[in-house]
């Protein structure tokens, strides 16, 4: 194990080099790629670093309770080796999870598509309700959001909405919020006060580069129209909103949500992409799903994955089995418990398959 982590230490000590290498500097291909590689192992360094200062600090505190101490300061350094011991647990730990196999979308930026579901009127609105909680996470992240396409609803809800979230280590955040989000409670619309039970759907997919997947204007065909949403005097005037249909596999993206025609087709390309992604990722999750099923799910749109109960307050998380009683929080944007949460979940059945391998 510290022999891998060594490898990766010294390796980011090379890239260390490179970066203030002149040639390097000058050519912003590499100045990019080794930036990006570096910064995927900085976590890895950093727990090698400490794991080794602290082993170091642990031998020599050993070492001085072989020699002749007064009681004081024998207590003292007996101490210290007991402080130096839990914490080198601790390290171990990391340094377990620091080496699990990494995810090589958790860097990247997240297109979130949100659809009403099973409850007409009432899941739009719930569509709306999950799209703020999500806007709000992100601007506790310190992240950007950009709307990329929306159709509301004839009460303000959405049918759908899909968007963007720009921000470091987005996808390693949301990867686990695509599912079914199913909420109980009294909908606007009902008169006797029954509590409903409605459905939206999330999809999470990493933003996708354009070497990643590439998408020939011969496999596109784009119509143009007017928009129907919020994009001020142009609505309904220009046809700037843009529909980008692949052809091969008949995946839809559409985006109007600036004036631009380029930028909308440009923005619907990207969606375009990452949907195209999505799909060959499932395919592969598909053909290993005998060898290994996640305890926090594949993603897959139609799986349930939480219930947002209004009237007890409760959020529960059908995955890991986790309640919170705050369900206002929650709703506002205060999920990073349950972002927490699932990550443990999925590295604890990372370690357990590593030590049954």
């Amino acid at each position: 194990m510290l022999d891998r982590l060594s490898v990766l230490a010294d390796r980011y000590e090379k890239l260390s080099e490179l970066l203030c290498d002149p040639d390097v500097a000058g050519d912003p291909k590499r100045l990019r790629e080794y930036s990006k590689e570096q910064s995927s192992l900085q976590e890895a360094y950093e727990a090698f670093t400490e794991y080794k200062s602290v082993s170091e600090q642990l031998e020599e505190a050993k070492l001085m309770l072989s020699e002749k101490l007064d009681d004081e300061m024998k207590e003292m350094v007996k101490l210290e080796i007991e402080e130096l011991t839990e914490r080198k647990a601790q390290l171990d730990e990391r340094v377990r999870i620091v080496l699990l196999p990494k995810d090589p979308n958790d860097e990247k930026n997240v297109i979130v598509e949100i659809r009403g579901a099973a409850g007409g009127d009432e899941a739009a609105l719930f569509a709306a309700d999950l799209y703020r909680m999500y806007t709000r996470y992100a601007d506790s992240q310190g992240w950007k959001v950009e709307v990329m396409d929306m159709n509301e609803s004839d009460l303000g809800g959405f049918k759908e909405v899909v968007f963007m979230i720009i921000g470091k280590g987005a996808y390693s955040k949301l990867k686990y919020e695509s599912g079914a989000h199913r909420v109980q409670r009294i909908p606007v619309t009902e008169s006797g006060g029954r509590i409903h039970t409605s459905t939206s759907t999330v999809a999470v997919m990493p933003e996708v580069e354009e070497v990643e997947i590439e998408i020939l204007d011969k496999d596109i065909r784009v119509d143009t129209f007017c928009s129907s949403g919020a994009g001020g005097q142009s609505v309904n005037t220009t046809k700037s909103a843009v529909r980008v249909t692949h052809i091969p596999t008949g995946i839809v993206a559409t985006c109007q949500d600036g004036k631009s025609q380029n930028d909308n087709k440009a923005k619907a390309l990207q969606v375009l992409r990452s949907r195209i992604y999505e799909i060959h990722r499932q395919e592969e999750e598909a053909k290993y799903a005998g060898e290994r099923k996640s305890k926090v799910g594949t993603g897959d749109r139609s799986e349930r994955i939480r219930t947002y109960n209004y009237p007890q307050s409760r959020v529960t998380d059908h995955r890991i089995g986790l309640t919170l009683h705050r369900l206002d929080s929650i709703m506002n944007g205060d999920i990073e418990e349950i972002i927490q949460s699932l990550t443990l979940a999925e590295q604890a059945d990372l370690l357990a398959q590593e030590n049954n391998a």
